[in-house]
């Protein structure tokens, strides 16, 4: 890790701009399983859950999943070194964005202000019926599925599959590929799309791609310019602390 980390820390010293872009990996710290891999979610559910025609069809089934696997887990899960790494990078004056494809509401915890969700959070849900929105904490989990006051369904503010990105978070996510000097990529795959494209429009507009990774993805082979082999935890405490 050594060369890799201090070529990244000399190019993090001289750029103005730098953007974070952040997958399931940086919060497997804290206790949140990712989607993929030995250990990922979709091994042990099907994916038909994130469905919408599925979630209308089938409300009541769907919440009690969705509340089991991902709410109680995200309810009880705290920030890890990694998250308070990029708030502190984000304090500095260094880091300006973080665009992450999580659902876990980590980074706020950690104290980042700028923080563009392009796959919505479970801090809220949404009624199906007239849009309008309750955060979770408001609600009486115990009977699902949660009905708005008019009698819509409700729905976790995340997105779906058969959903499309929230449009002020794509707008947002755009404007990032053309401004940042350095694309910061923690714990993310790169399989996912929409979502895997951002860094490949912020390369293409000039911006270095620095990746940390426990191992290769799809972006390494492609796009990555520096590659730290590493958790996340470890490699931006480091990044911090040398800055």
């Amino acid at each position: 890790m050594t060369d890799a980390i201090n070529k990244a820390l000399s190019v993090i010293k001289k750029v103005k701009h730098i953007t974070a872009f952040t997958g399931a990996g940086i919060s497997v710290e804290s206790g949140i399983p990712p989607f993929r891999g030995e250990n990922g979610i979709w091994n042990k559910y099907d994916p038909k859950i994130f469905d919408l025609q599925y979630f209308i069809e089938n409300p009541k089934e769907d919440w009690e999943l969705i509340y089991k696997v991902f709410y109680k887990t995200i309810m009880e899960a705290e920030p890890n070194t990694a998250h308070f790494a990029l708030a502190n990078l984000e304090r500095k004056g260094k880091l300006k964005a973080i665009i992450t494809q999580n659902i876990d509401n980590l980074h706020q915890k950690a104290g980042s202000k700028t923080v563009y969700e392009f796959h919505g959070n479970t801090r809220n849900v949404v009624c199906l019926d007239c849009g309008r929105k309750y955060s979770v904490t408001s609600l009486d989990m115990s009977n699902l599925p949660p009905r708005c006051e008019c009698g819509g369904l409700l729905k976790p503010d995340f997105v779906f599959f058969g959903e499309s990105i929230p449009q002020d978070v794509l707008e947002a996510s755009l404007n990032e590929t053309q401004m940042a000097d350095v694309f910061l990529l923690v714990g993310t795959t790169g399989v996912i799309y929409p979502a895997g494209e951002i860094p490949r429009l912020a390369k293409r507009n000039g911006a270095t791609i620095i990746e940390i990774n426990i191992e290769p993805s799809e972006y390494t082979g492609s796009i990555t310019d520096i590659f730290i082999e590493e958790k996340a935890s470890v490699a931006l405490k480091w990044l911090d602390e040398n800055l």
